[in-house]
């Protein structure tokens, strides 16, 4: 049945006011950022535009620092998921056994714990093993944070590719890893791309882990925001500058990768 043209328009009307609606906290925290501390309290609209508050957040952190921090934890997180997502979602697509369904649900019934209740034994094991505030930590329990998102992704890319083609190259004499390596990865590479910007921005927004387990040394862009609230108040102009500085790299990122992102999340592997 075809759409009639007040279908396509209120279709078009919904769809901008949905995206005008969640992108108006972000274009407000941007406006606030040009404050100064009096004007981003007061309720008028105008505004004389400063750089002020801009000023004193790099005079008070060294923002190139955080902004690495975020960067290699980030990459790192989502490369150590793919490492083991990527064999794990090859087992449970094409050697299933009776387990396996029950498997992938426990897995991901581990995103509905809250992350405050296994704080205090994950902060306990990395003061023993040495990895608090280091990126290597917040490597590890990034990586392990998605594990499950990205297992489960990866798994329905990889259920979308026929049986008959790695029945095809173990008679050519391909092992499991020449399957996964030569077989897998090209048919699937798309779906692994989104996986793991997914992933990535995930890991650049995490805050709970990087606040709690961090103190200097690894803290990310999310402890360089947090670091601007005060016991004595919120300063509202430079909290909104740091969070406009933190949210700009994987805004624009995101911005020049969505064609990749939705691509890869709706794609067949074998057209």
């Amino acid at each position: 049945m075809r759409e009639t043209p007040l279908q396509r328009l209120l279709a078009l009307v919904f769809g901008w006011g949905a995206a005008l609606l969640l992108f108006f906290p972000i274009a407000w925290t941007v406006l606030t950022s040009f404050k100064s501390e009096a004007a981003a309290t007061s309720p008028s609209l105008f505004f004389t535009p400063t750089l002020e508050s801009y000023s004193e957040v790099f005079a008070r952190a060294d923002y190139l620092n955080f902004a690495v921090n975020s960067i290699v934890i980030s990459v790192g997180g989502t490369a150590l998921a793919l490492l083991f997502a990527i064999p794990a979602a090859y087992s449970t697509a094409f050697h299933p056994t009776e387990r396996t369904r029950g498997t992938l649900l426990w897995m991901l019934s581990t995103k509905m714990l809250p992350s405050v209740g296994v704080l205090v034994p994950i902060y306990l094991l990395f003061r023993t093993a040495g990895v608090l505030d280091s990126r290597v930590g917040l490597v590890m329990i990034y990586a392990l944070m998605n594990l499950p998102i990205v297992v489960w992704m990866l798994f329905t890319f990889y259920k979308e590719v026929p049986n008959e083609i790695l029945e095809a190259g173990r008679m050519d004499g391909a092992r499991t890893g020449g399957e996964i390596w030569f077989l897998l990865l090209p048919l699937t590479l798309p779906g692994i791309a989104s996986t793991g910007l997914l992933s990535l921005i995930l890991c650049w927004n995490e805050a709970f882990w990087s606040l709690n387990l961090t103190s200097a040394a690894a803290a990310p862009l999310t402890a360089f925001i947090a670091s601007f609230s005060s016991p004595e108040g919120l300063f509202f102009a430079k909290l909104s500058a740091a969070s406009t500085m933190a949210v700009a790299p994987i805004l624009v990122f995101g911005w020049f990768s969505q064609r990749q992102l939705v691509q890869g999340l709706t794609f067949g592997a074998v057209k």
